[in-house]
């Protein structure tokens, strides 16, 4: 083995270990892969951007363009009308039948993402009207566009890599509808195989008990958790912000809707003025609501007697012991926590400190948890003698200003709270008392038995009696009692449909594949500020969560149900990031344009198809006509293109040079053919169908597609096996990744509103899998002899 070909090999297995754990996104790993080999003179230059330009590159974000357009002139929305009309005298197996091969049809020359994305209202409605399952009906349109990619030569990205290898080999790729002798086959086999057997294999619980013609809210079981607040007269309260009240924060709760005199206000904005007398329809926790109003919480301790105005005030010096200090750090140009949050950094538990004010301009001694870190940012913090040292001696921080404590007034916030007995918080931990987070009262010490410990863990459990000696507003402490004030009116369970209006509603939206919130909190996010719209559930791992929605990462594939203006809802729809599930809701569209984009897609069809144009610029010219003819604008077209996937793709191509070049794909491919010539066809072609279908169960299809078309083409070819065999194989293997949701996009797209779990597509995906590879094996020989 040469040094080049160990090199290789070394890239190539980092970026498999990168991939499979995902610790970088797959483009990065890409880009970091071109850089390696061009830094370690594998590549050239040229060749390391050469992926840019490939012809599958150009083929690849062409065909987003023109599957937009279809989508944008409205070529599902009469589809999606038809399926309606024929639903209507069709049982669920006739209806599985209907959507799938609609689904196969149109993922011939479409996305499959983008076509379960066009049809998830359309079959979401079918279901209600129909009163079916959505887990019976969404997880067959997945796996119908999965099939359909199969088909055609621009029906999937591995498609379109393998043909291009095969053209770089020999000369020629594969013709446009060579694809469609194997997967036709494969194709109306897996159809067939989900209406007789997998759809009994398909989950049949309930999102909600009362699922036949739910509406979105009773899908969320939104009526378990809706209850009425009451302001009594004199509440503190009155006269303040809803975003002030900390009803969010504190009760994790979500006001729907404020009655007040007789008129309702639903989906009240941040700034709405809260009145005594006002009643609060709030989505949330009764029972830990009923916690924080059945007993005193915390009182103000009165302790010696002094003037109203100083009986709370204690001195920074009881802050500061022969162990714990408090010290001023400057955050410098280039610190990694620049534009990060103290909550998004995790400082207390990454640097163990209390951060008791940030100095920017002037000193924020209060809720300053998600505020952005600058350059240039003072923060004083309390932490141990040796905790300040290692922070001081950080690369992350520089040291401030030695005597720079009593610029900060702390004095002014420090406040001593009692635990009474009988309080709710005894026997919590700090943690989950969340005063901090709630009430943005920090505890910087514990007074028990005359003893005061300073800086004390947040599993440290509260005792009655206890003293907490926190920096905070009074006025905070004064919001606690006041929540503590409000009243728990009775009433019947409210009605869903009340909380919808003309102007106001309640949708349920997908996270989509693509979504650059994957792993971000709402709190993060600062999503109702950025959107003006309340999240009032998310439904995760096969169940909803309706209460501490600040703290819930967001995933792929997650539901979320919207409330509030529909105007803002629409504006939502417009972006990448969600998918909302509501057929109104989203633009209108161009129907006068849809015979125009399908006489398009016809032309480029038929160019490719009659090798009259290479299908790259067929792809082109089409995906150009799309905004010339005014089927799409510029912006909907640029908007379009899965930069990632292109990025990953063209990052990726010089790794298949570099095996080349360097001799590591002949050596793969003698060790992976050279056995092969003894072993009967149809057993090799289903082991390399099987490892290219559990490879890309982890690492991306198109990533699959290059390595093992490279490895193929460059080792002894089985005499028994044609070149065009071995390519095709891997192309099924690779697009048919039916075993998890992360696999693929259009399986991703489904499960939050089919309210799947991750082993229900094993369960029908293992044995739709073993059915593929069968009809595989037994058809590409015949089609593709040696």
């Amino acid at each position: 083995m040469t040094v080049e070909i160990a090199l290789t090999l070394g890239i190539l297995g980092v970026a498999l270990l990168l991939l499979v754990f995902e610790r970088l996104r797959a483009d990065l790993i890409a880009l970091l892969v071109l850089l390696s080999l061009t830094l370690s003179g594998l590549v050239t230059p040229a060749e390391a951007l050469s992926g840019f330009s490939n012809p599958s590159v150009v083929t690849v974000w062409a065909m987003f363009i023109l599957g937009l357009g279809l989508a944008r002139t409205g070529v599902a929305d009469w589809l999606g009308r038809f399926i309606l009309q024929a639903s209507k005298q069709r049982g669920e197996a006739g209806l599985i039948a209907l959507i799938m091969l609609l689904a196969v049809l149109l993922s011939a020359f479409m996305n499959s993402s983008a076509i379960v994305a066009m049809f998830l209202p359309v079959i979401s409605v079918v279901a209600r009207k129909r009163q079916f399952l959505p887990a019976r009906l969404l997880m067959p349109l997945a796996f119908g566009t999965v099939l359909g990619g199969s088909t055609t030569l621009i029906s999937t990205m591995p498609n379109i890599l393998v043909s291009n290898a095969l053209e770089e080999f020999t000369g020629q790729g594969f013709r446009f509808f060579d694809f469609a002798l194997t997967g036709l086959p494969v194709s109306l086999a897996g159809v067939a195989f989900m209406v007789l057997i997998g759809r009994h294999l398909l989950p049949r619980r309930e999102r909600n008990l009362e699922w036949p013609g739910a509406e979105p809210g009773k899908l969320f079981g939104l009526e378990e958790r809706l209850f009425v607040l009451r302001l009594p007269p004199g509440s503190p309260l009155a006269g303040k912000r809803l975003a002030e009240s900390r009803l969010g924060s504190a009760l994790k709760l979500n006001v729907v809707s404020i009655q007040r005199a007789g008129l309702t206000q639903t989906a009240p904005s941040s700034q709405t003025i809260l009145q005594q007398g006002d009643e609060l329809l709030v989505l949330g926790k009764s029972d830990w609501l009923q916690d924080l109003l059945s007993g005193q919480q915390l009182h103000l301790d009165n302790g010696k007697q002094r003037a109203p105005q100083e009986q709370l005030k204690l001195d920074v010096k009881e802050l500061v012991s022969s162990q714990v200090d408090l010290a001023e750090v400057v955050v410098p140009p280039g610190s990694p926590v620049i534009g990060q949050s103290l909550y998004q950094c995790d400082f207390r538990k990454k640097y163990k400190a209390n951060v008791l004010a940030i100095w920017r301009e002037r000193p924020v001694r209060t809720n300053f948890q998600d505020m952005p870190l600058r350059s240039g940012d003072r923060i004083l913090v309390q932490a141990s003698r040796k905790h300040l040292n290692g922070l001081s001696a950080s690369p992350d921080f520089t040291p401030g200003e030695p005597n720079a404590v009593a610029a900060y007034e702390l004095q002014e916030r420090l406040l001593l709270l009692t635990v009474p007995s009988g309080s709710t918080l005894e026997g919590k931990t700090l943690a989950q008392s969340e005063l901090a987070d709630a009430f943005g009262l920090s505890v910087l010490g514990i007074v028990r038995n005359g003893k005061t410990r300073l800086m004390p863990k947040a599993k440290e459990r509260l005792r009655a009696g206890d003293q907490l000696v926190v920096e905070g507003k009074l006025e905070d402490v004064e919001l606690l009692q006041a929540i503590q004030q409000l009243e728990v009116k009775e009433v019947l369970t409210p009605q869903l449909d009340e909380l919808e209006s003309v102007e106001i509603g309640l949708v349920e939206a997908v996270l989509s594949p693509h979504s650059r919130l994957n792993g971000k909190t709402l709190r993060e996010l600062k999503f109702r500020e950025k959107y003006g719209l309340n999240i009032l559930a998310i439904w995760h791992g096969g169940r909803a969560y309706r209460s501490n929605l600040r703290e819930m990462r967001l995933h792929h594939g997650d539901s979320v149900l919207l409330y509030g203006d529909r105007t803002r809802i629409k504006l939502l729809a417009e972006e990448q990031d969600f998918l909302i599930l509501s057929e109104e809701l989203q633009e209108s569209p161009r129907r006068e344009k849809a015979l125009l984009s399908m006489l398009i897609m016809a032309a480029v069809v038929l160019a490719a198809g009659l090798r009259l144009l290479p299908i790259e610029i067929a792809a082109l010219a089409g995906a150009t006509a799309m905004v010339l003819t005014h089927c799409l604008t510029m912006e909907e077209a640029q908007r379009s293109i899965r930069w990632p996937a292109v990025f990953m793709i063209a990052g990726m191509l010089p790794l298949g040079i570099a095996m080349q070049t360097s001799g590591a794909a002949e050596l793969l491919g003698q060790l992976v053919l050279s056995e092969a010539g003894a072993w009967q066809v149809s057993i090799f072609l289903g082991a390399l169908f099987l490892f290219s279908n559990l490879l890309s169960q982890v690492v991306p299809p198109p990533v699959v597609a290059v390595l093992m078309s490279t490895v193929a083409l460059s080792g002894a070819l089985p005499a028994h096996t044609s070149l065009q065999a071995l390519l095709v194989t891997i192309a099924l293997g690779s697009a048919m990744p039916f075993l998890s949701p992360m696999g693929h996009p259009a399986n991703l797209l489904v499960l939050g509103p089919g309210g799947y779990r991750f082993s229900d597509y094993t369960k029908v995906g293992l044995p739709l899998t073993l059915l593929v590879m069968l009809v595989a094996v037994l058809v590409v020989p015949l089609v593709w002899p040696p």
